[in-house]
């Protein structure tokens, strides 16, 4: 999920994260080596799964 604008994201463990840049993605998909933020791992994740990435 892209978020544009200053945002606070509240991590699992209840962590607050400010995004550092004008747009930033946040992971959906649980993979990421760099929770809450997005690190592309979605895309390996659908590959396996014999998925198409529409991103």
């Amino acid at each position: 999920m892209l978020l544009r604008g200053d945002h606070v994201i509240r991590d699992a463990e209840g962590n607050e994260h400010e995004t550092p840049r004008p747009v930033s993605a946040v992971c959906m998909c649980g993979g990421s080596a760099i929770k809450p933020w997005c690190d592309g791992t979605h895309k390996a994740i659908e590959k396996r799964r014999g998925q198409r990435t529409s991103r």
